[in-house]
């Protein structure tokens, strides 16, 4: 049902824009792509802490030597696979939730809060248990070199442990940025990051001195170190993200006395769009984690400058994610008001900037690149390698930034199952093989090469699907 909270609830900025969206007011291009920036920056700066972890990790752990980084590096892979299956689970809700929440059924938004929640609790539960369990073989199956495997066992099994607490602050954020709240989730990832730095200082080194003859203890507990830090920063941020999204008041806050209703409809909407997010964030991640054992045999430096290539190439492309990650909210609500005259329109605008932005950051990538790897590790092998996979990434970016903007925008309408199977094709029939023929002649270089020519494929077909308009209901 409508209500005037639902549509004049919103305090200002982005908000209000959503506001006029859902109310059926018009809006020009100028405030449309004004609403899309002001959603997207919270995001992109939520993204950009979480990746700034990363390089916290890295370089602090990096400063320990190259094994470290590479220990690191060969598990990286298998997270990304975890995280991957457990958002498909939220985002099954979250994106009912950001219909819901556009046609003012604030009931039935709160009601896919809680049943999302539920399932994300339980499923991130079962595949930590899984996780841990998997710590200590996981290495050797990924073909590690024997002195960094009990590291990258470790790490493993201490980010599985918190792996719960990871999917349950996630899953929260994406909520809030489902009903128009974007600023909260950024503000927080912003405070773990900061909190990242502290616990890996206490946890990585022995001890620290700082300015003015003090000295700050440690434990010294190295890799391990790295992930139970990070594991404490994020526990922090999810008790704050559940507090803002269950207390703080907001178009989703819970209303008293009422109890979670588990739908059949909405189970079966939520299965529709999450299960083809699940597949391919598998054909994703799975293929992420054979081009880590492509890579392994090419040495321990090859494995770093992989490893920490990804981690500095990530702060190029999170203003995709964050563009994305807005492009679905406000696709979403867009759809929920049966606003059809801003679905096309707005969805091109999304991905347009997403292009503009992300060309931008490639170029930045391409002339900062070796000062990038040079902070995250000292070795000038690792540095020099590195550089030279970033050159080759740099000319990525604008079509990746289009497959980025372009799922996001087909995730706010529900059309997520082909978008799989495109993800699908272009993985493992235009990367894995061509990297499996490249990197015995041209080693690393050649795996990036392989990874440049997949992700141009990918944007041009995402763009193709996109025109089509299936997700807007007119395709």
């Amino acid at each position: 049902m409508k209500t005037a909270q639902g549509n004049g609830n919103a305090a200002s900025g982005a908000n209000d824009y959503l506001a006029r969206l859902r109310a059926g007011q018009k809006l020009s291009p100028a405030q449309l792509c004004a609403m899309i920036v002001r959603l997207s920056l919270p995001a992109i700066m939520g993204q950009i802490s979480m990746i700034i972890m990363q390089y916290i990790d890295a370089s602090m752990v990096g400063s320990l030597g190259a094994g470290g980084s590479a220990a690191i590096g060969l598990v990286s892979s298998t997270t990304w696979l975890f995280g991957g299956l457990a958002m498909a689970v939220g985002m099954g809700f979250s994106v009912q939730c950001a219909q819901r929440t556009g046609a003012g059924d604030l009931d039935q938004a709160r009601n896919l809060v809680q049943t999302g929640m539920l399932f994300t609790l339980v499923f991130s539960l079962l595949i930590g248990c899984a996780g841990m369990t998997l710590a200590r073989y996981l290495p050797v199956w990924l073909g590690g070199d024997p002195a960094i495997c009990r590291d990258a066992s470790s790490y493993f099994f201490i980010y599985a442990f918190f792996f719960t607490v990871e999917r349950v602050n996630f899953t929260a954020g994406t909520f809030l940025q489902a009903s128009g709240n974007m600023r909260t989730p950024g503000i927080l990832h912003v405070m773990m990051c900061v909190l990242d730095v502290f616990f890996n200082a206490l946890l990585i080194f022995p001890g620290m001195d700082l300015p003015g003859g003090i000295r700050l203890p440690g434990l010294g507990l190295g890799v391990a170190g790295a992930a139970l830090g990070t594991g404490l920063a994020k526990l922090c941020s999810m008790v704050l993200m559940l507090y803002w999204l269950y207390r703080r008041p907001g178009v989703l806050r819970m209303q008293e006395r009422k109890r979670l209703r588990i739908q059949a409809d909405q189970l079966r909407r939520a299965v529709k769009i999450a299960l083809p997010v699940a597949v391919e964030n598998i054909i994703m991640n799975s293929a992420q984690i054979t081009s880590t054992r492509i890579v392994a045999p090419l040495g321990t430096v090859s494995v770093a400058a992989n490893s920490l290539s990804i981690t500095a190439e990530s702060l190029c492309y999170m203003p995709g994610f964050g563009i994305s990650a807005a492009g679905t909210t406000i696709i979403g609500q867009c759809i929920g008001a049966r606003r059809k005259d801003l679905t096309r329109r707005t969805g091109w605008l999304v991905t347009g900037l997403g292009i503009a932005f992300m060309t931008g950051m490639g170029i930045l990538l391409y002339i900062f690149a070796p000062y990038m790897l040079s902070f995250l590790s000292p070795d000038p092998d690792v540095i020099a390698l590195g550089t030279k996979v970033l050159r080759i990434e740099a000319f990525a970016e604008p079509m990746y930034a289009a497959a980025l903007a372009s799922g996001g925008v087909m995730r706010g309408g529900g059309d997520t199952a082909v978008p799989a199977m495109l993800s699908l094709f272009s993985m493992w029939v235009i990367r894995i093989p061509l990297a499996v023929f490249l990197a015995p002649r041209m080693g690393l270089p050649g795996v990036w090469l392989a990874m440049r020519t997949e992700l141009w494929i990918r944007g041009i077909l995402y763009l193709l699907r996109q025109a089509q308009g299936k997700y807007a209901g007119t395709g």
